[in-house]
């Protein structure tokens, strides 16, 4: 077996053995594979695609490529959280703290920007001194103590799919089922939490553009679940437009922490209602979903969720008074306005375009081993459904380089759509499956 003949396989469509797959994921994961050698397989699964069976197959040689965490010495009722990607979703950064002040074992692993969306570890890494590369052993001990660990993928989670990861951004191969499906789940699996619910985003700033496709997706990771004994449940939210207000790293923790101190947008409110109350129920916290949300409603007014936060950020590294005072969060050096060039109402506030913008101004990757600058980003001030004026501010744009920020004004003001009638604002929650 040689990984040249598993190429030639899948790039005339056949399906791949249980052996092929371990044979390339063992390779990759020791070096004896290449980069080159395995981004042309990636390419060639993005095209050809996989059978359930191989997506089977590459999700559990993946979470088998390093060590597997076992977390049932801490509690039986871990939950693990986990979303397909889209444009400023913080909602890992405010829901897992406020779950774990409300009893439930966190242990969340999570991974880079990947093409236009962000990542939950850029957003951790712009808190100074925030570890996110822990062993294992710190991250059981910490569970223990305080409840939560928000992780990088380690040295020794789920190591092939990291590679992969990073991989797939920059050989055009993000927006795969296969490849979306099996990352995910590897991670979930190799986290060892036995209740899983998961964010499927689909819209213009998602990897899933439709719902159809979303369900699909869903369906496939379901499957994933059930053949390695998880609880898996997905809900299907909107990506359509950016969630809650900010884009760009340092920018989406501000929100996250402003959320956790209870000022949070409708849009970022129903999510984390909706998505805690499914996740108190999964642990046997409370089969009353209306009564769940009451709960986590509670939690956040009365400050505990904000202190979770806190004493994770203090346990892993990071220096806390930067959380307990936002103002010390070093700012873009330019920040620019961009203002509307006619009035109505915002009828689109395209995700996709708001999300490359973001990239370009550096709070992405276009190469894997390219720097994240964590001051910059776009704040957006209005969104789907609001009325503007001619000459109102509609958005602010951070960066670090004057012609980087003219030309993402440009971006920014494309992605607004403005007319005359009026129009609802989007339902965020699209299904539950």
């Amino acid at each position: 077996m040689n990984i040249i003949d598993i190429i030639e396989n899948k790039k005339t469509g056949n399906e791949l053995t249980k052996g092929e797959i371990e044979f390339f994921i063992n390779g990759y994961n020791n070096g004896e594979i290449t980069d080159y050698q395995a981004a042309a397989l990636i390419m060639a699964i993005c095209i050809n695609g996989m059978t359930v069976d191989e997506i089977s197959d590459l999700t559990i040689a993946m979470a088998n490529s390093g060590e597997m965490l076992d977390l049932s010495d801490i509690a039986s009722n871990t939950v693990d959280k986990h979303s397909t990607g889209g444009i400023g979703d913080k909602i890992t950064l405010i829901l897992m703290p406020i779950m774990a002040s409300m009893g439930i074992p966190i242990v969340k692993m999570s991974g880079r920007g990947l093409g236009i969306t962000g990542g939950t570890v850029d957003k951790l890494q712009s808190i100074p001194g925030y570890k996110t590369d822990i062993e294992i052993d710190e991250v059981k001990k910490n569970v223990k103590e305080i409840g939560i660990a928000l992780i990088s993928q380690s040295a020794n989670l789920a190591p092939a799919d990291k590679k992969i990861y990073a991989l797939r951004d920059t050989i055009a191969c993000v927006d795969s089922t296969p490849l979306i499906a099996s990352s995910i789940m590897s991670k979930k699996i190799a986290s060892g939490a036995q209740n899983i619910i998961l964010d499927v985003t689909c819209g213009k700033g998602a990897f899933m553009e439709t719902k159809s496709d979303a369900k699909t997706l869903s369906k496939v990771m379901k499957n994933i679940g059930k053949n390695a004994g998880r609880n898996v449940m997905c809900i299907l939210t909107n990506m359509n437009e950016p969630v809650g207000y900010s884009v760009g790293n340092s920018l989406e923790v501000v929100e996250a922490v402003k959320a956790l101190r209870g000022d949070m947008t409708e849009d970022v409110r129903e999510i984390i209602l909706t998505f805690g109350s499914y996740m108190l129920k999964m642990a046997g916290l409370g089969d009353d979903l209306e009564e769940n949300e009451k709960k986590i409603v509670k939690e956040i007014e009365s400050g505990k969720a904000y202190k979770k936060f806190l004493e994770l950020v203090g346990k892993q590294g990071g220096d806390t008074s930067y959380i307990e005072n936002l103002e010390k969060f070093e700012k873009a050096p330019i920040i620019v306005p961009v203002v509307s060039n006619k009035s109505g109402f915002v009828t689109d506030l395209s995700a996709e375009l708001i999300g490359r913008a973001s990239v370009d101004l550096g709070a992405g990757r276009l190469k894997k081993e390219d720097d994240i600058d964590p001051r910059v980003g776009i704040i957006v001030c209005k969104k789907t459904g609001d009325k503007v004026s001619k000459d109102e501010i509609m958005a602010y744009v951070h960066a670090n380089d004057p012609k980087k920020a003219d030309e993402a004004v440009l971006k920014v003001r494309n992605a607004y759509t403005i007319l005359d009638k009026k129009v609802k604002k989007p339902s965020v929650i699209l299904d539950v499956l």
